[in-house]
């Protein structure tokens, strides 16, 4: 074991004895029963959904006991950092209301683990006091031809025992080597126990996983700054001193509790509990089933659902039925209120269906009234389709009745816009903006009907044109039209004499469709041409007259 004179070089003269950080971080007063918990991203790449997921699920629970919800974002693998990490937690926590109750300079902070270097270091030095860890300079090359010696005569892999190089290492000769200034980590010194070590996880009852037997990196290269801890030291120091009682983590990182609780019994502190959530899942075709994966599939980013505009509580609504089968089954602002329980998550991956969200967001939408759907299209707007914002803002009368056309007054409102991406799409024809009028008669969306026709009945159309609320009587002008330019009255008459007439009573629609919509396909067409009014009607019929 090193002398204390020799660990201590190693470490900031000033650094504090770890009672100072106990003092500094007291155990938080909360109730009887209280949940502390944290969302721990790393800013390595894009957030993924299943973050939303557990951050969803970490903050309810906190809430439901009485306890605190904060965000600690893991950076200590500085090499790999994505730049914008930060503004996606922002865009991510920010759209569906998971943002921390702590942050900045609260009193358990700092919150971001780069910050908090001396405090880990603190402990390091600790352990090395005690014999507990030590230096290791073992270069990649060594480690590598360790790992290939084990293979080879059929050994698990690792950093242990009679291969742990410098767990035993003569105190002298480490001295020496820290003295000429080599490169080395801090690895833990593990009990070393073989056989399997039980605990209890708060979803997955009773488990049992091999014990740890490696000494780990606690604390990397030294030829690094900031001097920084791996994920294993850096969460049994934070939960302590963060007052974490509840962690909830993905399963994978089930494997890693017998190491955790190790660090936990070496640095004194009482471990938590854990509840390990199953990963979302995927179906591919075959019926294969694999995580949802970032490299593979877009709807794994939380940004596809922020750009695409799915709207939170949707997306909220459906995430809370995938932890809880029950929730699903209720009415969604229903089960938005209802607590979320781990005793009724499942341990088998639930599986992520777009379909099914797509049609829980369009049931919800189909509920909104029209003011608040058209301030979230803006809201959605904003830093993705400015002219679109600027048509709703100075059209707000033409958008609000665009909006109401088969959802206001009708038994079984349309369900068709399920993003606020589709909003353009769906509604654009509506603005003149936004719509190019049709000008071409031998356009393929009026169906092949004689040039010379289309325009006639355009012009026909546009200078005999009057709005009427009621729906029959509006409707009958163009059955009157279509009859004076030769349509047949009825199915039954054009399919006796196909040639005798241009078309049927629908294809004369159709016309007068297009003309209004650019599509042969739109929402109930009285309800359109009241929207547009009556000049805007006759003027896009008559764009068409030439």
């Amino acid at each position: 074991m090193l002398e204390r004179s020799v660990v201590d070089s190693l470490f900031p003269a000033d650094l504090p004895e770890p009672s100072h950080w106990e003092e500094h971080y007291p155990p938080r007063e909360l109730p009887e029963g209280a949940y502390v918990t944290r969302f721990a991203p790393s800013p390595t790449g894009f957030v993924h959904i299943g973050g939303v997921y557990t951050a969803m699920v970490a903050k309810e629970v906190a809430h439901g006991s009485g306890g605190v919800y904060f965000v600690r974002v893991e950076d200590t693998d500085q090499a790999r950092l994505v730049a914008d990490a930060a503004e996606q937690f922002d865009r991510a926590f920010a759209y569906f209301g998971i943002g921390p109750d702590e942050g900045g300079d609260d009193p358990y902070g700092p919150y971001l683990q780069s910050a908090r270097e001396r405090i880990y270091l603190s402990y390091v030095r600790e352990l090395m006091r005690q014999g507990r860890a030590y230096p290791c300079f073992c270069t990649r090359e060594e480690l590598e031809e360790i790992t290939r010696r084990q293979r080879a005569t059929k050994l698990p892999t690792g950093y242990y025992g009679s291969w742990a190089r410098w767990r035993d290492a003569d105190p002298a000769e480490v001295a020496a080597k820290l003295e000429a200034g080599e490169e080395y980590v801090v690895r833990f010194r593990s009990p070393g126990v073989e056989g399997r070590v039980g605990f209890d996880d708060a979803i997955r009852g009773h488990l049992e996983h091999e014990a740890n037997r490696n000494d780990v990196v606690i604390l990397k290269s030294s030829a690094q700054s900031p001097r920084l801890p791996t994920y294993h030291f850096a969460h049994a120091v934070d939960e302590h001193l963060m007052g974490v009682n509840l962690v909830l983590r993905g399963e994978e990182w089930i494997s890693s509790v017998p190491l955790h609780l190790q660090l936990f019994e070496a640095l004194g502190f009482p471990p938590p509990r854990y509840a390990h959530i199953a990963p979302l899942m995927k179906t591919e075709p075959g019926g294969v089933k694999r995580k949802l994966s970032k490299r593979k599939d877009p709807e794994a980013s939380v940004d596809f659902y922020l750009d695409a505009g799915y709207p939170a509580a949707a997306v909220l609504y459906y995430l809370r039925g995938l932890a809880n089968g029950r929730l699903a089954e209720l009415p969604l602002e229903q089960a938005l209120a209802e607590p979320i329980r781990l005793a009724e998550f499942g341990v088998a991956g639930p599986l992520v269906d777009m379909v099914k969200l797509a049609d829980i967001s369009a049931d919800h939408i189909a509920t909104l009234d029209g003011p608040t759907v058209l301030d979230a299209v803006s809201e959605w707007a904003r830093q993705r389709d400015p002219e679109l914002v600027e048509v709703l803002a100075s059209e707000r009368e033409l958008a609000e009745r665009a909006v109401d056309v088969e959802r206001v007054g009708v038994e079984n409102p349309r369900k068709d816009l399920v993003r606020w991406s589709d909003f353009r799409q769906l509604y654009g024809f509506f603005f003149g903006a936004l719509f190019t009028p049709v000008t071409d008669p031998a356009d393929e969306r009026l169906g092949g009907l004689d040039v010379a026709l289309v325009r006639k009945m355009a012009a026909d159309f546009a200078d005999n044109y009057s709005w009427s609320d009621d729906q029959p009587t509006w409707f009958n002008q163009i059955r009157e039209l279509a009859a004076r330019h030769g349509f047949a009255p009825n199915p039954k008459a054009y399919k006796k004499d196909p040639d005798a007439y241009p078309g049927m009573l629908r294809d004369a629609a159709n016309v007068l469709r297009v003309a209004l919509t650019g599509s042969p396909r739109s929402p109930d067409l009285h309800a359109v041409a009241g929207a547009l009014g009556a000049d805007e009607v006759a003027r896009r019929v008559r764009a068409l007259a030439g």
